[in-house]
């Protein structure tokens, strides 16, 4: 997109609407100056990453008011500069007397207040951040206007909540420059003050958010090996002509690189191999190599073979059990990359640049934009985890049936109800979790937040471990009573991760969960199972558990269950913990 005109995505855009089936994604744009071209970057942005958007622009310098208005909104974009701010006061800003200076600032931080509360519950808000890069100022001393932002920036991290992230303008500024950023001709005009070129890179800066808040994050990152990790051909230069060294011209860019992987693993990604070679050839570099930082305890599958690629990473996937989208593909070769982009087009590829000096720029650029990067205690022990569901499926020849292999794990469960300790993983759960998920809907952690504070709202959040080591959260149900019927309660999400389907767990799960909706009374449990491209895996759970399927609508189940009736699987191999309260 960064190389493309405007009328170019004018007509790519028209080209994908349409295409997507999938329910629209709901972004409102509050702003203080013009940005109606932004529409259009937004969209095809959105497309692009298979999110089908409805974009809606708010009236012009009317962000107060708007907020209250689109507040419903998926996601809420604000633009609220500090240059029409400025252009609105009658005097001189650096020869403005101290009162009216209070005055405006204090008018600003009620206009702040009024918005954030507005915009309290809604599920994503993207801030961006006042700048007084606008102004030609001394470039030594601070000026008035330097110091109006930082008060009103320091004010708005101060009051914002969870649901709002910020978006740093300066930094753009800085990325493009500033005279490619802005247009005073436009502004005075038409007040309408930002390049084509700066909206394309805004909205490149903030698609990880729509990433996130859609659940499109990728989840693995596949390496090649020779010129992808170290210079060199490893099988024709042999361990000691490949070079990888912090200390070379050269080496070091593939040295931060690994670097990378390192990170990226040590925050729940998924790192792994895909190489053409010799695979002793490249286990001995892991090993033994002095220079080599990425060792075999930070990547979770090897595929070291001379099968083409596009088989390979389909293996991959499946033997983790997540989809094809979920990868990020890293090789040298213009063919490999090109093979990826015909056969799996669903893969995002990163070929290695001529240029070997921008190679980690360019990891980093991807890796900023399609992973989440928040730490948690669940993604830290995310390679581990992976490595002993490998451990479990190797186990299970040793196993006459099924039943007694489950019965041998030892599996237990530890069900947790409304407890804000976990909000941020429950988030992620909802936001990256397709294959057992009923209903696929995405929550901020903001959204949770409000879940557990809701007393008509139950969130329950699901603990595994076995004798192979302990999987951490993964479960989450969330429920919310008919605002109809005050004893029917209704299973707004279901969801377990992928490392743990395949146990028979989803079924104790749910029965704790039932019983606990009978201990507070309600008399009637409805759930819906919505179909998507991944889940179809799970879609006649309810019917398993025991529900009576009531309709079916535009491929859309819904059921009921009376909870009195209720008999819950005899799975006695699964021990439950703890008892909710």
């Amino acid at each position: 997109m960064e190389n493309l005109k405007y009328t170019e995505i004018l007509q790519l855009n028209k080209a994908l609407v349409g295409t997507l089936k999938s329910k629209p994604y709901e972004i409102g744009v509050l702003s203080n100056v013009t940005i109606n071209s932004l529409k259009e970057v937004l969209e095809y942005s959105c497309r692009l990453n298979q999110i089908e958007p409805k974009v809606e622009i708010g009236n012009f310098d009317n962000i107060v008011q708007d907020s209250a208005v689109l507040k419903n909104k998926d996601l809420i974009i604000i633009f609220y500069d500090v240059l029409n701010i400025v252009d609105q006061v009658s005097d001189f800003f650096e020869d403005l007397e101290e009162e009216k200076y209070n005055n405006l600032k204090n008018k600003l931080f009620t206009e702040i207040d009024i918005i954030l509360e507005n915009l309290s519950k809604t599920a994503s808000v993207i801030f961006n951040s006042f700048s007084s890069a606008y102004y030609n100022n001394n470039k030594v001393l601070v000026s008035k206007i330097d110091t109006f932002v930082k008060v009103l920036n320091s004010y708005v991290e101060q009051k914002k909540t969870s649901n709002v992230s910020i978006v740093n303008i300066d930094k753009l500024f800085a990325h493009i420059g500033f005279k490619q950023s802005i247009d005073y001709r436009f502004y005075h005009s038409s007040k309408a003050p930002y390049t084509f070129a700066f909206l394309k890179n805004y909205v490149s800066a903030i698609e990880t958010v729509l990433l996130r808040n859609t659940g499109k994050l990728k989840k693995a990152i596949i390496f090649d090996c020779d010129n992808t990790l170290w210079k060199g051909v490893v099988g024709e230069d042999g361990m000691e002509g490949i070079n990888m060294s912090p200390n070379s011209q050269s080496g070091k860019f593939y040295h931060l690189v690994q670097r990378i992987a390192i990170f990226l693993s040590k925050r729940g990604v998924i790192v792994c191999l895909c190489s053409k070679n010799n695979e002793q050839d490249v286990l001995d570099v892991l090993k033994n190599h002095k220079d080599m930082i990425l060792r075999e305890e930070h990547i979770v599958i090897k595929k070291i073979n001379w099968v083409n690629k596009a088989t390979n990473l389909r293996e991959i996937a499946s033997e983790l059990n997540i989809g094809i989208d979920s990868l990020v593909f890293v090789d040298d070769s213009n063919f490999e990359i090109n093979l990826i982009k015909e056969q799996i087009p669903e893969i995002i590829t990163i070929q290695v640049p001529t240029a070997i000096s921008d190679y980690p720029e360019v990891i980093l650029k991807n890796v900023y934009t399609y992973f989440n990067l928040v730490l948690n205690s669940d993604d830290a022990k995310k390679t581990e985890m992976y490595k002993q569901q490998f451990v479990r499926e190797n186990s299970k020849t040793a196993y006459s049936s099924i039943e007694d292999y489950l019965a041998s794990l030892e599996i237990e469960l530890t069900v947790v109800k409304n407890d804000k300790t976990h909000m941020s993983r429950v988030a992620q759960l909802t936001q990256k979790t397709n294959q057992f998920n009923l209903t696929t809907y995405r929550y901020t952690e903001s959204q949770v937040n409000h879940f557990i504070d809701d007393k008509k709202h139950e969130v329950y959040a699901m603990f595994v471990k076995d004798k192979f080591g302990d999987n951490g959260l993964t479960g989450v149900c969330i429920t919310k009573e008919d605002k109809k019927d005050s004893k029917n309660v209704i299973i707004d999400s279901f969801l377990m991760s992928c490392r743990i389907i395949g146990r028979n767990i989803e079924f104790v799960y749910v029965s704790h969960i039932i019983k606990d909706l009978a201990n507070k009374g309600y008399q009637t449990l409805t759930a819906d199972y919505i179909p998507t491209k991944k889940n179809a895996q799970v879609e006649d759970f309810y019917a398993k558990v025991g529900f009576t399927l009531i309709e079916n609508i535009d491929g859309t189940n819904y059921y009921s269950l009376n909870i009195a009736s209720f008999e819950p699987k005899k799975i006695d191999y699964i021990k439950i913990i703890t008892e909710l309260v």
